[in-house]
């Protein structure tokens, strides 16, 4: 117990010291999340909406591949993906593997399935009477969209937060990608690996304390959601 509490002592004064070390991942962990999730939602909610409100042939099979993928192991992501931009894959030309651009494609990757499905769950709760009176008052395909977004928009920043919160504490696709070179590829949860596995626990439980606070400010947000949600209701 010694050693965590020196451990925790010293983490929490590196956080409020604001030490480079500790801030430079935790900006690259967010930014690689952040572009993860923004490409992520650009495909991800137009395809849930396809998927609730268009009718085609391998519909139910495309369902079940989605919802297979969300429990996808992510070294099996990241060893699929690995074989695609490694030197000798397809898009070895953009040198891709080792940087942050990997990890950012690694946990776009290993989040749109878990997006995909969450946005078609949320618009499956949501009344279709909604999109129905829009079709009919004349509104565009894309109105409707518009329309249904609107009303289902706290679900879908629910699903968004969820998304992000997956990929910004994944470590298999980080690690096999990203390499967790230091100060170019070291994410939160590679930099914690290694310093556990060197024995060296201060900046570990640092950059866990940081972790812990994100995953504390998404399901803040949430609950702020829901809470504000309930009271339009």
């Amino acid at each position: 117990m010694d050693i965590f509490w020196s451990s925790f002592l010293k983490a929490i004064s590196l956080i409020f010291a604001g030490d480079r070390a500790v801030f430079s991942v935790v900006f690259l962990s967010l930014a690689c999340t952040f572009w993860a999730t923004l490409g992520a939602a650009a495909i991800g909610l137009p395809a849930a909406f396809v998927l609730r409100y268009r009718n085609f042939r391998l519909k139910k099979l495309i369902i079940l591949a989605l919802n297979t993928l969300q429990s996808t192991p992510t070294v099996v992501v990241g060893l699929f993906l690995y074989v695609f931009i490694s030197r000798r894959g397809v898009f070895g030309p953009f040198d891709l593997l080792y940087t942050p651009k990997a990890i950012a494609l690694g946990q776009f990757f290993l989040i749109v399935p878990l997006l995909i499905m969450f946005t078609y769950s949320a618009l499956n709760r949501l009344d279709p009477r909604y999109r129905q009176t829009a079709l009919t008052l004349g509104a565009s395909d894309w109105q409707a969209f518009l329309v249904v977004f609107r009303e289902s928009r706290f679900a879908l920043i629910a699903a968004l937060c969820s998304a992000f919160g997956r990929g910004v504490s994944e470590v298999g696709v980080s690690m096999m990608l990203g390499g967790n070179i230091k100060g170019f590829t070291r994410t939160m949860t590679t930099a914690m690996a290694l310093e556990y596995d060197k024995g060296e626990f201060t900046l570990a439980v640092a950059l866990g304390l940081v972790l812990l606070f994100v995953s504390f400010t998404i399901n803040f947000s949430l609950n702020t959601f829901n809470t504000v949600k309930g009271s339009q209701s």
